[in-house]
């Protein structure tokens, strides 16, 4: 065993016995449905105005059902919305899903990551002793 395996073992296991703020299902969500390029394309697109999903799937070259997937991935991660306009059905960004997700990712760097830090720090200094 390499000495710094030996330490990532020790931080995993220092790791587990402390509170690390758990990651919420909502959070979860938004990034697994960011995590697919299409549907990230998507998001860009939105930014720019309300779309239909023929205006959406128009760039692509897949079909209109693909898209209405893609977007019902978004939009069960908070990140879409659909609304009516006469006959048209437009989908718009959802800013709370990516409120959602700044809030997680402050929690992350303000809790979770000083906390690994602090452990790190500390098996690094007992096995320098």
């Amino acid at each position: 065993m390499t000495r710094g395996v030996g330490v990532l073992e020790h931080v995993n296991h220092e790791v587990d016995r402390r509170s690390v703020p758990p990651v919420s299902d909502e959070l979860s969500r938004v990034f697994s449905a960011l995590a697919d390029p299409t549907r990230r394309e998507i998001v860009a697109r939105l930014a720019v105005g309300d779309a239909t999903v023929m205006e959406l799937a128009a760039p692509f070259d897949v079909s209109k059902q693909a898209v209405s997937k893609h977007l019902r991935v978004l939009e069960s991660a908070g990140l879409v919305a659909q609304a009516r306009e006469g006959r048209r059905r437009l989908y718009r960004l959802e800013r709370g899903g990516f409120d959602s997700a700044r809030e997680g990712l402050e929690a992350f760097w303000t809790e979770a990551l000083p906390a690994l830090a602090q452990v790190a720090e500390a098996s690094w200094e007992a096995k320098s002793r």
